[in-house]
């Protein structure tokens, strides 16, 4: 699963994904310094299995991964193929859901594309070049569809779905906002709209705005605008997160404490990003390993074994299970049983986050 970091140049977005990947990418004041997109795999943080750790002592942890891309900066007319914008959009394509990164911030040393701070102006400069793309995507998929109408009275039902989306696109809206019903969007899945994408926004903000986000103006209308699309904005301060980063844990843990944080805004983005794709874990425990094992939510039990190995499902029989919280407080595998908190699930269970699983088959 890949998430796609995007943002105007200059905004931080490369920032961002050095300090989620530590992965060194090149930062630079002028626009245009990520030309390919840099890509980086990172653990989603999960402190389950630290606990798991200490009960079972394994051999190693395995944490459950993420994708990140840091695609390109966008300007205005990428999708008339301005600056780097076919590129760029056909990077996005590529990824599964976006990071979109808004400066929020005042600093006269490094520029502004537009000269100016002005969030919603960026987020619209964004979103316009995506809608953009989408309408000319849909034109194409509407004509082709015209013509089977002559032979199919049936497409009808798949072009009154294509213009309901181009209506909103035309509007300024994206098709995120567009509310389909299960058939409606099973028909237009492979179209790989742009504006479909789900999308967490990035405040980027100063060390001293950070202390009080919440009442901070540019936040505030950064918000305002992910509200009517039901997405989640996280304030950061991404020149604070790339310090974090480089530090060892114990350094971290202090710098945390002084500025009042609980745990780093890039481990919140890091989780809502996961969160965004639709994705939760499953726990596997024992003294060789406690791992995570990545799962998209409503995956029954023996898909969820198949992600351990296909001959677990083909010969799946049942799953044991406890959940997390219930084998914590028991303090381990033998006292859940015997509190009768380890269950049988068949085939047809339908899997939940910090479930901890032994699967039995036989093959």
């Amino acid at each position: 699963m890949k998430i796609g970091i995007v943002g105007l140049p200059n905004v931080g977005k490369s920032t961002l994904f050095n300090a989620i990947t530590n992965a060194g990418a090149e930062c630079a004041n002028y626009p245009f310094c990520t030309i390919e997109p840099n890509v980086g795999v990172v653990p989603v943080p999960d402190e389950r299995l630290d606990e798991l750790a200490k009960m079972y002592n394994p051999e190693k942890i395995t944490h459950a991964v993420i994708e990140f891309v840091d695609i390109a900066g966008l300007v205005k007319g990428a999708s008339k193929g301005e600056g780097l914008g076919n590129k760029f959009l056909s990077h996005i394509r590529e990824v599964d859901s976006i990071v979109q990164v808004v400066r929020c911030f005042e600093n006269p040393n490094v520029v502004h594309v537009d000269g100016n701070i002005n969030p919603l102006r960026d987020i619209e400069t964004i979103n316009l070049e995506l809608i953009f793309a989408d309408i000319e995507t849909l034109d194409k998929r509407l004509d082709r569809a015209k013509i089977k109408l002559k032979a199919d009275k049936k497409v009808q039902a798949e072009i009154d779905v294509l213009e309901k989306i181009k209506s909103a696109l035309e509007a300024g809206k994206c098709a995120r906002t567009v509310e389909l019903s299960e058939e409606e969007q099973d028909m237009i899945k492979d179209t790989f709209l742009l504006t479909a994408k789900p999308t967490l926004y990035i405040a980027n903000v100063s060390e001293e705005q950070l202390q009080n986000a919440d009442n901070d103006e540019n936040v505030a209308k950064v918000k305002e605008y992910a509200k009517n699309e039901g997405a989640e904005v996280i304030p950061l301060c991404i020149k604070i997160e790339e310090e974090l980063a480089s530090l060892e844990n114990e350094d971290k843990q202090e710098m945390l404490e002084a500025l009042g944080l609980e745990e780093s805004g890039l481990d919140k983005v890091i989780k809502a990003s996961y969160d965004l794709l639709g994705l939760m874990s499953f726990l596997t425990a024992g003294e060789p390993e406690v791992r995570a094992w990545t799962i998209k939510k409503g995956t029954k039990a023996p898909q969820a074994a198949g992600k351990i190995h296909s001959d677990i499902e083909r010969g799946f029989i049942r799953a044991e299970i406890v959940s997390y919280d219930d084998l914590i407080r028991e303090g381990s595998m033998n006292n859940a049983k015997e509190k009768g908190l380890v269950r049988s699930e068949g085939k047809e269970y339908i899997m939940k986050d910090g479930d901890v699983v032994l699967f039995r088959f036989n093959v």
